[in-house]
Order: C-alpha cells, then structure tokens, then sequence
C-alpha cells in the first residue's frame, strides 16, 4: 500500500488532495510541519508527499516554494482541488449554540463573510483539521471548527454548515513531490527556478526565450534569495514536457541566460476543472 507524506491532521486538505490524485487504496504519514514532508521523502521513509503550493485567493505559499528549492525531489504531479470549508462540532449541539469558532487563519479569513453573521469569537489554530481533532478530544462544547467534510467523518463531528466559503471560486493547488519523475502525459507543465544578472534587460530576455517559441508561461513569481539580502530568485510554469526536443533547447538556452537555474520537475496538468 503506497504511503503519502502530508502537512496536518488527519483530514487536512492535503489529505484530500492525495485521496483525489493516489485513489482511497494508500496510507498516511501525517507530519507537524512542512519540512518533515520533504524530509520524509528525502530520507525514502515515503515515496510520495502533497504539499499546498498556491491559493486562488491567498496566494502562494512561500514555505513550499522555499522547500522546493532547498531539497532535491521532483515535483511529480499538480492537483487543483475545490476548498470547500464546513462548520463543524460535537454531536447535538445547534448552530445557535456556537460561540467560539478556531481554525487555521486562512480557512478563518476566506470564511469572513458567514462567521461576521453568526457574531462569534474566532480562533486562529495552527491546521484546520487539528481544530476538529482538538474540539473532540477535548470535548469542547459551544466551541466549532473550520475544515473540509472529511475531518468530521474522521473525528466523528456534525455539520453545521457546509459551503460556507466567501468565494466560490475557491482552489488550492497542490503538488505530489518524490524522488520519481513523472512521465509526459497529453497536458504537461514543467516547474523551474533561476536567477539573473542585475543588468538592464535580464528578465526581459529571459521572457523572450518563450515568446519566441510561443511557449505559454503560465507563471513568473519573484522570492527573496536565501543567501544574499536584496537579490531575488524567480519561480516559473510553462507549459510542455522537458523531454520533447523544443523544451530541452529552451532550457539550454536559459541556462547560457541565467545566473542559476534549477529544474524542479515535468508533470502531467491537473485535470481537475475549474467549475
């Protein structure tokens, strides 16, 4: 039975994303922090990890992006998921009952609109499905948590509400990492960092190399460097597969142009629609 590395509690979106992508049929290690997914995989205690890399509303999320840089693995698959968040406590209690709410800042923030209605005080905790396990352990009555349906079948809570998410169009996005690489599929993208000169035009010319190509890049985010104050590494999408012989000349071609350029893994593009 394949064993999957994830950030969180049993029932963390994480979790949900490597049952959608690896099928009900594997096992979980789940972990405290991030880096002990990474970890995990490094050290082949797991062949496989999902960590969240970018939200449709909070952005990226920088602590993987740093990650990705620091261990060597492949990014071996993309999974869009659908964040559904629901409110959730102890069996019998009402709606009306509820007075506290704790979940992780951003399950608490993207959720603003129908906690300002219910008038209770808001929690931040550190996952949102360690909250639906603290409020079962420790029995805590009046008191909700924030987290996807799952976390209440795991730790045995009601649903309060369901869909209870400001906006709608509400995705994270979630990539499997391993030490495998990933064979091209029919839709791919490939994921890279680099840094450049400071000189006048350096990005620019960087660009060029896709638009001379018509290679569509999908994303271009800048980060602080780790090593040096002030400088910035880029990350970047595109779309296509570095087997194929168009990609691998691209990629020659940035290495001549780049002050530091590092692969970060070809992978099928999720499947998932954005409905």
């Amino acid at each position: 039975m394949t064993k999957i590395a994830f950030q969180g509690e049993r029932g963390a979106f994480s979790e949900d994303a490597a049952t959608r992508f690896f099928g009900t049929h594997i096992d979980f290690l789940p972990c405290a922090y991030l880096r002990d997914v990474f970890q995990a995989v490094l050290t082949e205690e797991v062949p496989f990890g999902m960590v969240p890399v970018e939200n449709s509303q909070a952005g990226s999320i920088n602590d993987t992006y740093d990650l990705l840089l620091s261990y060597p693995l492949n990014i071996f698959a993309e999974l869009i998921l659908r964040v559904h968040h629901c409110l959730m406590a102890l069996p019998g209690q009402s709606l009306a009952e509820i007075t506290a709410v704790y979940s992780h800042p951003q399950a608490l923030a993207q959720c603003d609109k129908f906690l300002s209605q219910l008038q209770v005080e808001t929690i931040p905790a550190y996952d949102t499905a360690g909250s639906a396990k603290m409020i079962k352990e420790k029995h805590l009555r009046d008191c909700a948590a924030i987290a996807n349906s799952r976390a209440a079948d795991i730790y045995g809570l009601e649903v309060l509400a369901s869909g209870i998410e400001t906006n709608p169009h509400n995705y994270t996005r979630f990539f499997a990492i391993s030490k495998q690489k990933t064979r091209p599929a029919r839709e791919n993208k490939t994921s890279l960092v680099f840094a450049v000169k400071h000189v006048s035009g350096a990005l620019y010319s960087i660009l060029g190399i896709f638009a001379a190509r018509d290679i569509n890049l999908t994303k271009l985010e800048s980060r602080p460097s780790r090593d040096k104050p002030w400088e910035y590494v880029f990350y970047a999408d595109f779309e296509g597969h570095v087997d194929s012989e168009i990609y691998r000349g691209v990629i020659e071609e940035l290495r001549e142009k780049t002050t530091f350029l590092r692969l970060l893994g070809s992978y099928p593009k999720s499947e998932e629609r954005l409905a």
